[in-house]
Protein backbone atom coordinates (compact mmCIF):
# COMPACT_ATOMS: atom_id res chain seq x y z
CA UNK A 1 0.00 0.00 0.00
CA UNK A 2 1.26 3.45 -0.89
CA UNK A 3 1.78 5.61 2.19
CA UNK A 4 3.16 9.03 2.93
CA UNK A 5 6.85 8.59 3.73
CA UNK A 6 8.69 10.21 6.61
CA UNK A 7 11.19 11.44 4.02
CA UNK A 8 8.40 13.42 2.39
CA UNK A 9 7.58 15.18 5.63
CA UNK A 10 11.23 15.99 6.33
CA UNK A 11 11.80 17.32 2.82
CA UNK A 12 8.56 19.33 2.68
CA UNK A 13 8.92 21.02 6.05
CA UNK A 14 12.68 21.31 5.71
CA UNK A 15 12.16 23.23 2.47
CA UNK A 16 9.59 25.48 4.14
CA UNK A 17 12.09 26.18 6.92
CA UNK A 18 14.90 26.99 4.48
CA UNK A 19 12.54 29.37 2.65
CA UNK A 20 11.79 31.19 5.93
CA UNK A 21 8.11 30.21 5.86
CA UNK A 22 8.02 28.30 9.16
CA UNK A 23 10.01 28.35 12.40
CA UNK A 24 12.53 25.60 13.26
CA UNK A 25 10.33 24.33 16.09
CA UNK A 26 7.21 24.20 13.90
CA UNK A 27 9.11 22.36 11.16
CA UNK A 28 10.47 19.79 13.62
CA UNK A 29 7.02 19.29 15.16
CA UNK A 30 5.44 18.65 11.75
CA UNK A 31 8.20 16.23 10.72
CA UNK A 32 7.96 14.17 13.92
CA UNK A 33 4.17 13.95 13.61
CA UNK A 34 2.81 11.07 15.66
CA UNK A 35 6.26 9.56 16.32
CA UNK A 36 7.82 9.91 19.76
CA UNK A 37 11.13 11.45 18.72
CA UNK A 38 13.43 11.98 15.74
CA UNK A 39 17.21 12.34 15.97
CA UNK A 40 19.93 12.82 13.38
CA UNK A 41 23.19 10.88 13.62
CA UNK A 42 26.46 11.40 11.74
CA UNK A 43 26.19 15.15 11.16
CA UNK A 44 29.58 16.77 10.48
CA UNK A 45 30.67 18.66 13.57
CA UNK A 46 28.47 16.68 15.95
CA UNK A 47 29.85 13.93 18.20
CA UNK A 48 26.55 12.07 18.54
CA UNK A 49 22.86 12.12 17.66
CA UNK A 50 21.12 15.51 17.87
CA UNK A 51 17.53 16.69 17.74
CA UNK A 52 15.81 17.74 14.52
CA UNK A 53 15.83 21.46 15.25
CA UNK A 54 19.59 21.52 15.77
CA UNK A 55 20.17 19.16 12.84
CA UNK A 56 18.22 21.31 10.37
CA UNK A 57 20.14 24.36 11.50
CA UNK A 58 23.46 22.53 11.14
CA UNK A 59 22.58 21.35 7.62
CA UNK A 60 21.72 24.91 6.60
CA UNK A 61 25.08 26.09 7.99
CA UNK A 62 26.78 23.35 5.93
CA UNK A 63 25.31 24.85 2.76
CA UNK A 64 22.12 22.87 2.28
CA UNK A 65 19.66 24.92 0.23
CA UNK A 66 16.90 22.36 -0.30
CA UNK A 67 15.75 18.79 0.24
CA UNK A 68 14.67 16.17 -2.28
CA UNK A 69 13.00 12.80 -1.69
CA UNK A 70 14.06 9.38 -2.95
CA UNK A 71 11.68 6.40 -2.84
CA UNK A 72 13.70 3.52 -4.28
CA UNK A 73 12.48 -0.04 -4.77
CA UNK A 74 14.26 -3.16 -6.06
CA UNK A 75 15.24 -2.48 -9.67
CA UNK A 76 14.11 1.14 -9.45
CA UNK A 77 16.58 3.58 -7.79
CA UNK A 78 14.01 6.40 -7.86
CA UNK A 79 15.53 9.71 -6.77
CA UNK A 80 18.98 8.34 -5.90
CA UNK A 81 22.31 9.59 -7.23
CA UNK A 82 24.86 7.39 -5.41
CA UNK A 83 27.29 6.35 -4.14
CA UNK A 84 26.41 2.63 -3.94
CA UNK A 85 26.77 2.57 -0.14
CA UNK A 86 24.15 5.27 0.30
CA UNK A 87 21.89 3.73 -2.33
CA UNK A 88 21.98 0.39 -0.49
CA UNK A 89 20.95 1.99 2.80
CA UNK A 90 18.18 3.95 1.10
CA UNK A 91 16.91 0.86 -0.72
CA UNK A 92 16.76 -1.06 2.56
CA UNK A 93 14.73 1.76 4.14
CA UNK A 94 12.74 2.30 0.90
CA UNK A 95 13.19 6.06 1.30
CA UNK A 96 15.74 8.81 1.81
CA UNK A 97 16.22 12.57 1.73
CA UNK A 98 18.88 14.06 -0.54
CA UNK A 99 20.22 17.53 0.24
CA UNK A 100 20.69 20.15 -2.45
CA UNK A 101 23.68 22.49 -2.17
CA UNK A 102 25.79 20.13 -0.03
CA UNK A 103 26.71 16.44 -0.53
CA UNK A 104 24.63 14.88 2.25
CA UNK A 105 21.73 12.48 2.45
CA UNK A 106 19.52 11.24 5.28
CA UNK A 107 18.20 7.69 5.67
CA UNK A 108 15.68 6.87 8.43
CA UNK A 109 16.01 3.93 10.80
CA UNK A 110 12.71 3.28 12.59
CA UNK A 111 12.31 1.39 15.86
CA UNK A 112 8.98 0.52 17.49
CA UNK A 113 8.19 -0.61 21.02
CA UNK A 114 4.95 -1.37 22.80
CA UNK A 115 1.65 -3.06 21.92
CA UNK A 116 -0.43 -2.27 18.86
CA UNK A 117 -2.38 0.92 19.48
CA UNK A 118 0.21 2.21 21.91
CA UNK A 119 3.42 2.11 19.88
CA UNK A 120 6.43 4.20 20.87
CA UNK A 121 8.16 5.07 17.59
CA UNK A 122 11.65 6.50 17.45
CA UNK A 123 13.43 7.52 14.24
CA UNK A 124 17.16 7.97 13.77
CA UNK A 125 18.14 9.73 10.54
CA UNK A 126 21.61 8.66 9.42
CA UNK A 127 23.48 11.49 7.70
CA UNK A 128 25.73 10.06 4.98
CA UNK A 129 27.73 11.42 2.02
CA UNK A 130 26.01 11.42 -1.37
CA UNK A 131 27.12 12.06 -4.91
CA UNK A 132 26.09 15.43 -6.33
CA UNK A 133 24.41 14.31 -9.54
CA UNK A 134 20.92 14.43 -11.10
CA UNK A 135 18.50 12.09 -9.25
CA UNK A 136 17.41 8.96 -11.07
CA UNK A 137 14.09 8.74 -12.94
CA UNK A 138 12.30 11.74 -11.37
CA UNK A 139 9.59 13.21 -13.64
CA UNK A 140 8.37 16.79 -13.82
CA UNK A 141 5.04 17.59 -12.19
CA UNK A 142 3.38 17.71 -15.59
CA UNK A 143 4.77 14.32 -16.59
CA UNK A 144 3.77 12.81 -13.25
CA UNK A 145 0.21 14.11 -13.57
CA UNK A 146 -0.20 12.66 -17.07
CA UNK A 147 1.34 9.32 -16.06
CA UNK A 148 -0.96 9.04 -13.05
CA UNK A 149 -4.11 9.73 -15.05
CA UNK A 150 -3.14 7.09 -17.64
CA UNK A 151 -2.10 4.52 -15.03
CA UNK A 152 -5.30 5.03 -13.06
CA UNK A 153 -7.43 4.51 -16.17
CA UNK A 154 -5.52 1.43 -17.34
CA UNK A 155 -5.40 -0.21 -13.91
CA UNK A 156 -9.11 0.42 -13.26
CA UNK A 157 -9.94 -1.24 -16.57
CA UNK A 158 -7.79 -4.30 -15.85
CA UNK A 159 -8.98 -4.69 -12.26
CA UNK A 160 -12.62 -4.34 -13.32
CA UNK A 161 -12.09 -7.07 -15.88
CA UNK A 162 -10.60 -9.29 -13.15
CA UNK A 163 -13.62 -8.56 -10.93
CA UNK A 164 -11.64 -7.13 -8.01
CA UNK A 165 -14.19 -6.20 -5.37
CA UNK A 166 -14.52 -2.57 -4.36
CA UNK A 167 -16.50 -3.08 -1.16
CA UNK A 168 -16.19 -4.71 2.25
CA UNK A 169 -14.33 -3.79 5.44
CA UNK A 170 -10.88 -3.60 3.83
CA UNK A 171 -12.13 -1.31 1.09
CA UNK A 172 -14.00 0.90 3.57
CA UNK A 173 -10.87 1.21 5.73
CA UNK A 174 -8.84 2.18 2.67
CA UNK A 175 -11.41 4.82 1.71
CA UNK A 176 -11.33 6.26 5.24
CA UNK A 177 -7.52 6.33 5.17
CA UNK A 178 -7.55 8.14 1.83
CA UNK A 179 -10.00 10.73 3.09
CA UNK A 180 -7.82 11.37 6.12
CA UNK A 181 -4.73 11.75 3.92
CA UNK A 182 -6.61 14.05 1.55
CA UNK A 183 -7.51 16.31 4.46
CA UNK A 184 -3.82 16.46 5.45
CA UNK A 185 -2.28 16.75 1.97
CA UNK A 186 -1.83 20.51 2.00
CA UNK A 187 -0.27 20.34 5.45
CA UNK A 188 1.97 17.43 4.40
CA UNK A 189 3.41 19.54 1.59
CA UNK A 190 3.99 22.50 3.91
CA UNK A 191 3.85 26.21 3.00
CA UNK A 192 5.52 27.29 -0.21
CA UNK A 193 4.57 24.39 -2.48
CA UNK A 194 2.85 25.16 -5.79
CA UNK A 195 -0.82 24.13 -6.16
CA UNK A 196 0.08 21.66 -8.90
CA UNK A 197 2.31 19.74 -6.47
CA UNK A 198 -0.63 19.45 -4.07
CA UNK A 199 -2.82 18.20 -6.92
CA UNK A 200 -0.25 15.61 -8.01
CA UNK A 201 0.17 14.30 -4.47
CA UNK A 202 -3.62 14.06 -4.04
CA UNK A 203 -3.86 12.07 -7.27
CA UNK A 204 -1.03 9.79 -6.14
CA UNK A 205 -3.00 9.19 -2.93
CA UNK A 206 -6.07 8.24 -4.97
CA UNK A 207 -3.95 5.77 -6.90
CA UNK A 208 -2.66 4.45 -3.57
CA UNK A 209 -6.28 3.89 -2.52
CA UNK A 210 -6.91 1.81 -5.63
CA UNK A 211 -3.82 -0.28 -4.92
CA UNK A 212 -4.72 -0.86 -1.27
CA UNK A 213 -8.29 -1.86 -2.15
CA UNK A 214 -7.05 -4.27 -4.83
CA UNK A 215 -4.47 -5.88 -2.56
CA UNK A 216 -6.61 -5.80 0.58
CA UNK A 217 -9.76 -7.44 -0.75
CA UNK A 218 -8.42 -10.95 -1.01
CA UNK A 219 -8.69 -12.50 -4.43
CA UNK A 220 -12.09 -11.08 -5.39
CA UNK A 221 -13.10 -12.80 -8.60
CA UNK A 222 -9.50 -13.53 -9.59
CA UNK A 223 -9.51 -17.14 -8.40
CA UNK A 224 -6.98 -18.68 -10.77
CA UNK A 225 -3.22 -18.32 -10.49
CA UNK A 226 -3.10 -16.63 -13.89
CA UNK A 227 -5.73 -14.07 -12.90
CA UNK A 228 -3.96 -13.32 -9.61
CA UNK A 229 -0.71 -12.88 -11.54
CA UNK A 230 -2.48 -10.59 -14.00
CA UNK A 231 -3.70 -8.42 -11.14
CA UNK A 232 -0.18 -8.12 -9.72
CA UNK A 233 1.13 -7.33 -13.19
CA UNK A 234 -1.48 -4.58 -13.55
CA UNK A 235 -0.67 -3.03 -10.16
CA UNK A 236 3.13 -3.12 -10.41
CA UNK A 237 3.49 -0.29 -12.95
CA UNK A 238 0.77 1.70 -11.17
CA UNK A 239 2.72 1.58 -7.92
CA UNK A 240 5.84 2.67 -9.79
CA UNK A 241 4.04 5.64 -11.37
CA UNK A 242 2.52 6.64 -8.01
CA UNK A 243 5.94 6.62 -6.32
CA UNK A 244 7.38 8.73 -9.15
CA UNK A 245 4.55 11.20 -8.66
CA UNK A 246 5.13 11.41 -4.92
CA UNK A 247 8.80 12.22 -5.51
CA UNK A 248 7.92 14.84 -8.13
CA UNK A 249 5.47 16.52 -5.72
CA UNK A 250 7.85 16.59 -2.76
CA UNK A 251 10.73 17.81 -4.92
CA UNK A 252 8.71 20.56 -6.61
CA UNK A 253 9.99 23.39 -4.39
CA UNK A 254 13.64 22.62 -5.10
CA UNK A 255 13.04 22.08 -8.81
CA UNK A 256 11.13 25.36 -9.09
CA UNK A 257 13.81 27.26 -7.20
CA UNK A 258 16.59 25.88 -9.40
CA UNK A 259 14.70 26.77 -12.59
CA UNK A 260 14.46 30.37 -11.42
CA UNK A 261 18.23 30.71 -10.94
Amino acid sequence: MLSEPRSGLLAAWGNALLAGLVSPDDAALAIVGEDAVHRVEGLPGEAGPVGLTLALGRLRALGVSGFRVALPAPGHPLGLSGPPEFNARALEAEEAVIASGAPYGLVPEVSERGPEGDLHVEVVWHCLPVREAPPADVPSLGEAERELAEALRDATEVLSRLDVAGSGPMAEAAVDAYRARAERSREVLAPGYPPRAVRVLELAQRVGLLISVAYGNGHGGAVSASEIAARAEALRPVERVARRAQVAAYNACVEERERER
